[in-house]
């Protein structure tokens, strides 16, 4: 028998079922005596509970699974038999009838999957970054390294940009002190952006032991709204002025590093090693940020809005997860979906996309291919083939390898269609920071 699908909207789908009461009722009487012969009540033997009290206590819970399942079957089969590919959850709305109506009646709204037509992209250009690793960029990583493990020595003289600086300090606006106003022995460093420029900028040329008063106005669009375009005036003594000192290349630093026997020739190998995977991953990233870009530019398509709210959720749980992982306490998820949305958009898009070339041109990734960006992944490890064993035995993270090596495979069907020009990229534009 045909079933009629109603369209509503570009994605949006509805259809009516219905169940039969009889059907129903006597399933519902199977399921009861069923239990019967095991529930247990007080004051009665297991199995000799009166059928009658058996149906009081759990015939409504009974009914409304049988009834469950009954019209998720129904649904089952409609879609089956219309050839449907629903996208997220049916919304299930049961039609009000007569009592002694032989039909249960029931209609379920959804959305199905768009069509996705991937356009010509051969117009498209990509650009692959041309990076050269030599010992100028082995320098500068060392030097970066070095900052990373600075420490600070007592400085006697004015603060200066890089100092570390501790101050007690209290602000206040109308004469009252105000939230987060207030501090002791507070440690910062000047120019690191911690604090506002114009207090960093006053901090500048004191010395330990220093004390001053000076005015502050926040700027209009100040995170706490409570003091933006506010002028708080603040009372500042400097506990403690510190400057760095980095660690010097010597054996120590080389061990420190993982150079067991503090050879520095050593370190550089290792370091320019690290450096040249760490190259070879951002260029790969650029690459592929291109070519998923011009996959979104050329198919287009209408995405289901359950699967866009569905991702837009996934993605404010992940980022309460990484805040919650970093030990902040979050009593309510202080995330507006909406600032999530457009990202989701572009995942969920990118999925169908990518789902579509997946079948339409045997795109499925090997496993050979998927066990080499494993084994490449775990280069950067002390024992590589102990994290490989590691992902192999952990089902998730081994689901998001093969998610990997599918896009892999994609990007190089887009870069075998695309237009691909090399281009040369300064090392420091590409790491992102100088020395």
């Amino acid at each position: 028998m045909a079933v009629n699908v109603e369209q509503l909207g570009a994605l949006e789908r509805r259809v009516f079922m219905s169940v039969p009461v009889l059907d129903v009722d006597r399933q519902v009487d199977d399921r009861l005596k069923k239990l019967a012969r095991s529930v247990k009540m007080a004051g009665f033997r297991p199995g000799k509970v009166p059928m009658k009290m058996v149906v009081q206590q759990y015939g409504p819970q009974v009914r409304s699974e049988v009834l469950g399942d009954a019209v998720q079957k129904a649904f089952s089969d409609v879609v089956k038999e219309s050839n449907l590919k629903v996208a997220g959850q049916p919304r299930i709305e049961k039609k009000d009838g007569a009592a002694d109506a032989a039909e249960f009646e029931f209609s379920a709204t959804f959305e199905v999957y768009p069509e996705v037509k991937v356009g010509d992209i051969s117009a498209k250009s990509i650009e692959r970054p041309q990076v050269t690793v030599d010992e100028g960029a082995v320098d500068r990583t060392l030097e970066i390294l070095r900052k990373q493990r600075v420490t600070y020595v007592p400085a006697e003289r004015a603060a200066q940009e890089g100092d570390r600086m501790t101050v007690d300090f209290e602000g206040r606006i109308g004469g009252e002190v105000f939230a987060g106003g207030k501090a002791a022995a507070f440690p910062f460093v000047l120019g690191a952006k911690r604090l506002l420029p114009e207090f960093e900028k006053i901090a500048l040329g004191l010395k330990a032991g220093d004390a001053k008063s000076f005015d502050i106005t926040f700027p209009e669009d100040y995170h706490g709204k409570d003091v933006a375009g506010k002028t708080a005036t603040f009372a500042l003594q400097v506990k403690q002025l510190e400057e760095p000192k980095l660690p010097e290349l010597d054996g120590e630093f080389a061990r420190k590093l993982g150079v067991a026997d503090g050879d520095l020739e050593k370190m550089r190998v290792e370091v320019r090693a690290n450096v040249e995977r760490e190259v070879k991953k951002r260029i790969e990233a650029r690459i592929k940020a291109q070519a998923l870009q011009a996959l979104l530019d050329a198919a287009p398509i209408e995405l289901p809005k359950s699967l866009v709210q569905m991702e837009t959720q996934h993605l404010v749980q992940q980022a309460a997860g990484e805040l919650q992982a970093k030990g902040l306490k979050i009593e309510q998820l202080p995330f507006d979906p909406q600032a999530f949305e457009a990202s989701a958009r572009r995942r969920v898009a990118l999925g169908l996309i990518i789902n579509e070339l997946k079948v339409k041109e045997k795109l499925n990734p090997k496993p050979a291919e998927i066990r080499a960006l494993i084994e490449a992944e775990s280069e950067s490890y002390e024992h590589p083939a102990e994290v490989v064993k590691w992902f192999y035995m952990q089902p998730r993270h081994l689901s998001e390898m093969e998610g990997l090596a599918l896009e892999s495979n994609v990007v190089q069907w887009v870069l075998s269609k695309a237009k691909v020009e090399d281009k040369p990229v300064p090392f420091d534009e590409l790491m992102g920071a100088t020395a």
